[in-house]
């Protein structure tokens, strides 16, 4: 008796399913395989619109981090503009009265810390913090009203020339803690009260 394995073909259905897992798997090792550049021209220059703030930035080609940089490709790799930018909406969202719009433009960021180039094998990517390389956020924005007149508008330069000497932020694992603290002390500031 001789036994022959015959082939499985699997049915309509679970091929479609396979071929859509393989396009998956894929697009998710393309994007691993290529690192975010956050000057790249393709990339956006905006938050879609959603809710009653409105971020934006400039090209990060030319913001000061990139520009003064010890390490280019380093200061390049990420997306930190868009996490800066997500931030500022949400914490932003959070303090608006029903009706109020908020447009900002971020014209400039220094992130905390700098990369020393010279400082041996390897060490060139180590981004190194130290009170010469305080954070700083340049924006422009608007407050509107309900009824659509400006309630505040203007540039705005944040700095924190003490970030160091402030002690850490509570999550002091995220890399944009003291980007963030700045926004959390403009908004504390410009908008006082949170909205209840």
């Amino acid at each position: 008796m001789e036994f022959r394995a015959s082939p499985i073909s699997p049915t309509p259905a679970i091929a479609r399913i396979l071929a859509g897992a393989m396009a998956c798997m894929l697009a998710i090792g393309a994007a691993w395989a290529k690192p975010s550049d956050v000057t790249d021209p393709e990339a956006p220059r905006s938050l879609p619109a959603d809710g009653p703030v409105d971020v934006r930035w400039t090209d990060p080609a030319q913001f000061t981090e990139i520009l003064r940089s010890g390490n280019r490709r380093e200061a390049r790799r990420g997306d930190w503009v868009h996490d800066l930018a997500e931030y500022l909406r949400k914490r932003a969202s959070d303090r608006l009265p029903d009706g109020q719009r908020l447009d900002v433009t971020i014209t400039d960021i220094k992130r905390a810390g700098n990369y020393e180039p010279g400082r041996g094998i390897g060490a060139d990517s180590i981004r190194f913090m130290r009170d010469v390389y305080p954070p700083r956020i340049t924006l422009d924005f608007k407050l509107v009203g309900a009824d659509g007149s400006v309630i505040a508008q203007g540039t705005r330069e944040l700095s924190d020339i003490a970030y160091l000497q402030r002690g850490s932020p509570l999550n002091d694992s995220d890399q944009l803690r003291y980007e963030k603290r700045l926004i959390d002390d403009w908004l504390r500031k410009e908008f006082r009260e949170p909205a209840a």
